[in-house]
């Protein structure tokens, strides 16, 4: 008598598995864990414990007979894939080193290797990274004539940027010149070009980038029936992690993996989805059940993180979400303090608050390096690292240059110690070196003159090549105009060097407007000062490091540091306690937010991910007003997403100078 086999574990006695699953897991984590046949849709909240459900559903699969080598687990960073099938073998053994896991791209390299000549590719193509198509774009660019243009052409990593961004949010290059690099909008028929020859010259010469391979293994499972047959016979099982997280072409090719069978399982939380700007899609979440009718939904809503109180504001703020599953994060952990929302006079007060909270918290016994400080944007923080230096709290920070270390902010500085002493070598030999025509030697010459010049600022004597004659003069004429003025403001003396800096700037940096920005704050911070003297020395009470990826080296091998990190580097991290600064209209959410309504609502999933990643102590706070300088806004209400929270789940703190 013939027998029927069926793979899925729930025919099988539990006595037969090693692993109690039961103990080991919630009811729901159980049922996306013992559910193999057919699609299924794993929603998982913050803190849900994601990860170890991918873990034991493995786990499950081998115990249960299903060929290793016919599973896939498909994430999103290669080191992710390699803990999770590492922590599987310690489960059940070395099956666990046969499962096939890695990202979307490395899967489609090999896949390509083995199928690409069913597309007309040869299978011993090279894989080139971001340098090297920056390079390759650089030698088109210069063949083509673009670098020989009048007005400035964007410079070769700029473009890369550019054709990345068209092949990740699926839109036509001049669209994303217009929307994203505004001020190239004139070269923008010319970038096409440039793009048609990058094109051509990696199919000359058999060379994939990182989107490509994504690109081409779509066309293989698309155009070619063998090919799609053969690769979703192998891999019978899919699951893909961080699902919210992926683009158009990634939601493709899982559909096309899925095959007849549709033995697959996504897992993730569109309330997580925020890297819209690198082309993920929250509808390939939303629209999963659309895709698969038959799939099974399950909702992973117990968080194993953070207390009731912190778990209560989330639900309360997603309840006003317009899109998305439904769901409630509930825990067991029942002891805690509800959020706190802190109102500050200005940003000098808020970062004092912070300050003066992290050392509290430190003497109750809480590692710096258990607290976080999270933000919208780098620059939000500026401020607050000038609080911490001086009251010499170590931090690192993510997501973002330190403030001090940011090549035009240093820039700027420089010429602000010429003017307050004429003879600093360290800051004359940074600022000749941004004038065209000068390099190291002719600018240790021109500070042998400066020194011994009567006036250090009248450089219409110094002997220099022609070409760089003009950049001395306009930098002579700024440097004295400015030195008439030496007892003005800090903050008048950096607009007139601001207004000197810009060209530079513009012609340094590709992302010059962003950088203005940063200028403007520092504009901010020096309108707190009365002397240029008082200023730089308060900003000279840490010297800067030689480089920020030294800084950040050196930072992260010492434990001992508070946390700052813009809110997207946070995402699938937790602390003890964290502290949501600006939670100001305007900054969070940006302006840039309110001009659509998925913008806004990426917005929200962002303070989601932001509150989600603290554990017992939660502080959202916020200026009661500042001035945007980027805008001519002044920005005094606080955040949307403070006051969609129910008022009793938060508590309104204080602050006193007393």
């Amino acid at each position: 008598m013939a027998r029927t086999y069926n793979l899925n574990s729930d025919s099988r006695s539990e006595k037969s598995f090693k692993i109690d699953y039961d103990s080991l897991l919630n009811p729901q984590q159980l049922e996306a864990v013992t559910h193999f046949s057919g699609p299924v849709l794993c929603i998982a909240g913050a803190g849900s414990g994601k990860t170890r459900t991918l873990i034991y559903r493995v786990a499950r699969m081998l115990e249960s007979g299903i060929a290793p080598d016919s599973i896939l687990l498909l994430t999103f960073t290669r080191k992710a894939a390699a803990n999770m099938l590492e922590r599987v073998t310690s489960l059940v053994g070395s099956a666990g080193k046969a499962v096939a896991g890695g990202t979307y791209h490395s899967f489609a390299a090999n896949v390509l290797r083995k199928y690409g000549h069913h597309i007309g590719l040869n299978p011993g193509f090279s894989i080139i990274d971001e340098g090297d198509s920056s390079d390759i774009i650089n030698f088109i660019r210069t063949e083509m004539g673009f670098n020989r243009k009048e007005s400035r052409f964007p410079q070769k990593k700029t473009v890369a940027q550019m054709f990345s961004k068209a092949n990740n949010l699926e839109k036509s290059l001049p669209d994303i010149v217009n929307e994203l690099y505004p001020q190239f909008a004139e070269h923008a028929e010319d970038i096409d070009k440039l793009r048609e020859g990058f094109t051509a010259y990696k199919q000359k010469n058999m060379l994939l980038d990182y989107d490509d391979l994504l690109i081409f293994l779509q066309r293989l499972l698309t155009d070619s029936e063998s090919a799609r047959i053969q690769i979703t016979s192998r891999y019978r099982y899919v699951m893909a992690d961080e699902y919210q997280d992926t683009n158009g072409v990634q939601a493709r090719i899982t559909f096309l993996l899925a095959g007849d069978k549709k033995n697959v399982m996504v897992v993730g939380d569109d309330a997580q989805s925020i890297y819209s700007f690198r082309g993920a899609r929250v509808s390939n979440i939303l629209e999963f059940p659309e895709v698969f009718p038959e799939c099974r939904v399950v909702r992973l809503e117990r968080n194993y993180r953070s207390t009731r109180q912190i778990l209560d504001a989330a639900n309360s703020l997603m309840e006003k979400a317009g899109e998305g599953f439904k769901k409630k994060l509930f825990t067991e952990k029942e002891s805690g303090e509800p959020p706190a929302c802190v109102r500050c006079e200005d940003e000098q007060e808020q970062a004092m608050f912070i300050a003066a909270r992290v050392l509290e918290l430190r003497e109750q016994g809480i590692p710096l390096k258990n607290m976080a400080v999270l933000f919208r944007s780098s620059f939000h923080a500026y401020q607050l690292e000038l609080e911490l230096k001086r009251r010499n709290i170590p931090y690192v920070k993510w997501g973002g240059f330190k403030f001090l270390e940011a090549g035009h902010l240093k820039d700027v500085i420089a010429h602000l110690r010429i003017i307050q002493n004429p003879y600093d070598q360290v800051s004359w030999l940074r600022v000749l070196l941004l004038i065209e025509g000068i390099g190291t030697h002719s600018a240790s010459e021109i500070f042998t003159h400066i020194r011994q010049a009567e006036n250090p600022y009248d450089l219409s004597q110094v002997k220099a090549r022609t070409k760089a004659r003009s950049g001395l003069l306009k930098l002579g004429q700024m440097l004295t105009s400015a030195s008439t003025l030496v007892n003005s403001t800090p903050a008048r003396l950096l607009e007139i060097v601001s207004d000197y800096y810009f060209p530079i700037l513009k012609e340094r940096f590709d992302d010059y407007p962003r950088r203005f920005k940063d200028i403007d704050q520092l504009t901010i911070i020096a309108g707190r000062f009365a002397t240029l003297s008082d200023f730089l020395t308060d900003l000279a009470l840490e010297p800067p490091k030689d480089s920020v990826d030294e800084a950040l080296a050196s930072d992260q091998d010492d434990d001992e540091n508070l946390i700052l990190s813009t809110i997207h580097s946070a995402k699938g991290l937790e602390w003890h306690s964290v502290f949501v600064i600006h939670a100001l209209e305007g900054r969070f959410p940006s302006f840039s937010s309110l001009k659509s309504e998925s913008d806004l609502e990426e917005e929200r999933r962002l303070m989601y991910v932001a509150i989600t990643r603290a554990e017992e102590n939660l502080a959202l706070t916020y200026p009661s007003q500042i001035w945007d300088p980027a805008t001519g806004t002044l920005l005094a209400r606080k955040s949307r997403f403070i006051e969609e929270i129910s008022p009793q789940l938060l508590e309104n703190w204080q602050i006193s100078r007393s």
